[in-house]
C-alpha cells in the first residue's frame, strides 16, 4: 500500500511539473510571436491609413470630375451618398459573419480538456 501511495505522489509529483514546464514553453512561445504579431499589426494599420488617405484623395478626385458637368455641391453629395450605401451594405455583410462566428468561447477545446483530467483522474484511481 506505501509503494501505491509513493508511485502516486511521484505521478502526481511529475505530472505537475510536466504541466508547470509546457505552460512555461507555451509562454515564452506566445511572447516571441506576439511580438511579430504586434510589428506586423502595426504594419498593416500604417498601410490602412496610407490606402485611406488615398481612397479620400480618388474621391476627392471624383468630386471634381462630376463638378465639371454639374454644381460642386450636387457632385459632393452624390459621392457622399454612393460611399454611405456602400458602408451600410459593409457593415451589414459584418454583422452577418460576426453572427455566424458564434461564441469565442473554445466548447470543443474545453471538452476535450475536462475528458483528459477524467481520464487522469480515473487512472489514479486504479
Amino acid at each position: 500500500m506505501n509503494d501505491t501511495h509513493k508511485l502516486v505522489n511521484d505521478l502526481s509529483e511529475q505530472v505537475s511539473r510536466l504541466v508547470r514546464d509546457e505552460f512555461r514553453l507555451a509562454r515564452m512561445e506566445l511572447a516571441e510571436k506576439g511580438k511579430h504579431a504586434g510589428f506586423g499589426a502595426g504594419l498593416l494599420g500604417a498601410a490602412g491609413t496610407a490606402a485611406f488617405y488615398g481612397g479620400a484623395a480618388l474621391m476627392a478626385a471624383v468630386v471634381i470630375l462630376l463638378a465639371r458637368v454639374m454644381p460642386g455641391w450636387a457632385a459632393a453629395t452624390i459621392v457622399a451618398g454612393v460611399l454611405f450605401i456602400i458602408a451600410a451594405l459593409l457593415g451589414l455583410i459584418g454583422k452577418n459573419q460576426v453572427k455566424r462566428a458564434g461564441s469565442p468561447v473554445p466548447s470543443e477545446t474545453i471538452a476535450s480538456v475536462k475528458a483528459d483530467i477524467d481520464m487522469v483522474k480515473e487512472r489514479s484511481r486504479r
